[in-house]
């Protein structure tokens, strides 16, 4: 079936992640890797090939792509030793993109930015990845705008509303372009196996009576999550968790602090009350979870891209919400677990529309 050309908005450690593993796949096959899906439809991972790419930060604008991602602040370690792409880092605009207490990590490329529009055209790219830190809210909108202008398919990695945003799937629909978003679930992250572990108890019959997670991270993506997006990121993922709870309870689920030594690693806390026969006897769940923050993101997002490939093969155009409720946390229409899970199938076999 060809090629999936993308663009990304962000060289960051999710980036190098996905980069790596795109390459590796090409180079080792896949099995390693922990896919979920194998084949999604038609297309297997090594068809994703990177054609643009777009940052702000001195060192990463004007390299190879193969070498931006490892430049700092970016701590994403190496798979192995990449050849050069081609593809060099291009100036995009400032805007918000960079928050204040990353200011004081990094050096901002003195270059005039590019015309991303022509840029995004020139290099042919069909979908244009939106890996911009979080709290960049004007930032994600810019890039979602040229998306459109460019005749581009917009996934939205970031908590930010656009994807879930009415207006905004209006406008895509007007474009006649698929959009995806928002805020990327990860494969085993705190938030799905919060889900997880609620729904389970809800369906044995265990009455929730109080719950959290809290994340610590060392990766600049949790600084950011902290500093600038705490709000938002903390109303998504709670929301997300809530979805599986069919009654009213207090949990709060989000990023509580950075710890620079942590690196890419995130440790989350959980912590669930619950309460059975007659509120009598007691259910407590108290355990930590351990990941590598940048990876985490890997096969969800590979499936993400290779769905929003369909929907362009499609003609399918506006929010998607089987691709959407599968890999985000805060997506178009919301799904549980188990919906979710039917719907992306049926979106594959081409059974659910979107």
């Amino acid at each position: 079936m060809g090629k999936i050309k993308i663009a990304v908005a962000g060289v960051g450690n999710c980036c190098s992640a996905l980069l790596q593993g795109v390459e590796y796949a090409k180079n080792n096959g896949t099995e390693p890797l922990g896919l979920i899906y194998e084949n999604f439809g038609e297309y297997i991972v090594s068809d994703i090939e990177f054609v643009a790419a777009f940052d702000v930060i001195e060192g990463k604008v004007g390299k190879d792509l193969s070498e931006a991602i490892f430049s700092p602040p970016n701590n994403m370690y190496s798979l192995e030793k990449l050849p050069k792409l081609g593809i060099t880092v291009q100036k995009g605009e400032l805007l918000d993109g960079i928050g204040d207490y990353l200011k004081n990590m990094v050096k901002i490329d003195e270059s005039k930015p590019v015309n991303v529009i022509d840029a995004l055209k020139e290099a042919g790219a069909e979908i244009l990845l939106n890996l911009t830190p979080s709290g960049a809210v004007n930032a994600s909108k810019w890039y979602a705008e040229q998306a459109l202008q460019a005749g581009c398919a917009f996934i939205n990695v970031t908590p930010i509303s656009i994807a879930s945003d009415p207006d905004w799937d209006k406008k895509f629909k007007g474009a006649g372009l698929p959009i995806a978003g928002d805020d990327l679930q990860n494969q085993i992250g705190s938030t799905i196996i919060h889900k997880n572990l609620l729904k389970m108890l809800v369906d044995r019959g265990i009455r929730i009576r109080e719950s959290y997670c809290l994340d610590v991270g060392g990766g600049t993506e949790s600084l950011n999550a902290l500093h600038r997006a705490r709000p938002i990121k903390r109303s998504f993922k709670t929301n997300a968790v809530k979805s599986q709870v069919h009654y009213d309870v207090p949990i709060v689920a989000g990023s509580t602090d950075f710890v620079p030594f942590l690196e890419t690693r995130r440790a989350s806390y959980f912590w669930i009350l619950g309460t059975h026969y007659a509120n009598s006897a007691e259910v407590r769940i108290d355990i930590q979870l351990s990941t590598t923050d940048a990876p985490n993101s890997f096969a969800i997002l590979v499936d993400v891209i290779r769905g929003t490939k369909i929907a362009l093969n499609r003609k399918i155009s506006g929010a998607l919400e089987s691709i959407s409720a599968y890999g985000f946390k805060k997506p178009p229409k919301p799904a549980t677990i188990q919906e979710a899970t039917q719907w992306i199938e049926e979106y594959i076999s081409g059974r659910r529309a979107i």
